[in-house]
Order: C-alpha cells, then sequence, then structure tokens
C-alpha cells in the first residue's frame, strides 16, 4: 500500500487567501520551564488545505460536520487538465470521469503556493464542466488551486446546490498522474463550521 499526502502542513506564516485573518500556530508551553509541551493554533477554517462546504456561499443550514463520513472517503478520478486557463467541458471526459468518485483536477498551480500569482492567476473551472461534474454525480472535487471560481463564486455556489463538496490547495498531486486507480480520504476536522481545514491523502495498492 502506497499513501500519498496531498495535504499542505500547518506552520507559521502559511499562506493565506487574501482578505482572510492571518493564522497564527505558537508554543505556549515548554517542557523544560513549564513542565509540560504545548502548542496554540489560531486559523481560518479557508487556511491551506480544507473543505468548502455549502454553508460558506449559499443559504444552507448544513454544517460540514452534517456530511456522512461517506462523504470524505471514496475512490478517486484524476484528471490531467494541466496548462489550460479555463478547465472546459471536453466529450473525452465523459469516459474520463467515473460516476459517484471523488475528482481530482492537476493543474500544476501548487507550485505557486507562496506566491502572489497563487491567488491572482489559478484556472478555474467554466459552467459546463461543472455541469459534467454534477451530472457523474461527484460527491467531491479536489483542486491544487485557491478556488474553482472567482468572484462572484457562480461555480462554488452550482456545485453547492447539488451537494459537491470542494477541497482546495492541495499539493502532490502530479504523484498521482501515473496510478492505475487510488482512493481518496480528505477529513475534515470534525467541527461545527461552514467548511474546515483538512487531511487528505491518496491511497493505492
Amino acid at each position: 500500500m502506497k499513501l500519498i499526502d496531498l495535504t499542505h502542513m500547518i506552520q507559521s506564516q502559511l499562506t493565506v487567501y487574501p482578505g482572510d485573518s492571518e493564522m497564527e500556530l505558537i508554543q505556549t508551553k515548554n517542557l523544560m520551564t513549564d513542565g509540560y509541551c504545548n502548542h496554540q493554533l489560531t486559523i481560518n477554517m479557508h487556511t491551506g488545505t480544507h473543505i468548502d462546504g455549502p454553508m460558506h456561499l449559499i443559504d444552507s443550514d448544513q454544517y460540514l460536520c452534517d456530511f456522512p463520513l461517506e462523504s470524505f472517503i471514496g475512490r478517486g478520478t484524476l484528471l490531467n487538465v494541466s496548462g489550460m486557463n479555463r478547465i472546459d467541458y471536453k466529450d473525452e471526459y465523459e469516459h474520463l470521469i467515473n460516476e459517484g468518485t471523488i475528482l481530482i483536477l492537476y493543474t500544476g498551480h501548487s507550485i505557486y503556493f507562496r506566491q502572489e500569482k497563487y491567488f491572482t492567476e489559478y484556472p478555474t473551472l467554466t459552467k459546463e464542466f461543472a455541469e459534467l461534474v454534477v451530472r457523474k454525480k461527484i460527491k467531491m472535487i479536489g483542486l491544487d488551486t485557491p478556488s474553482p471560481d472567482k468572484f462572484p463564486f457562480e461555480i462554488h455556489k452550482y456545485l453547492f446546490d447539488n451537494q459537491v463538496l470542494i477541497a482546495e490547495n492541495l499539493v502532490n498531486v502530479d504523484q498521482l498522474l501515473n496510478l492505475k486507480s487510488f482512493e481518496i480520504i480528505a477529513l475534515p476536522l470534525l467541527i461545527k463550521t461552514d467548511s474546515a481545514i483538512a487531511r487528505i491523502v491518496a491511497r493505492t495498492d
């Protein structure tokens, strides 16, 4: 069995979406002086690798923790869309995207994660592609970008209206390119929020 971590490490000065509060990770107690070690984390739920739930952008009373565990674990489908500024519908995707899976898009954009252009020049999804995602009953779409769209976030809202979760800021997606099959385990914190930071891994035999 091989495990591939698709998660950015949470550490001090982790890059945040423009306008979001900065995260802070500090050591509050020291073993030598306090007799034990402890750390404190202050973080926005959309910092680093995380999963967006419907409440984030549409009128919904469904917290991310209300989704069943099955929503976060499942067979993965990888689509290589690197080099595209707009990820649009193509006929070939009809047979490349397996129904009911967790869809991971490889854009290659994660290499810019600590640069300003990561949040300004990322590729986005068209409505036609999003309609394919819904038609294929995808339960979660994972991106190595900060978002599937830009303001006014119509793709976000369309996916949420159809109960498709969105995992953002993935890393190491290139390691999935040559895999014949894999499973995605994308577990958010069990926390009563619209969205949540998550540890997301791929597992393959």
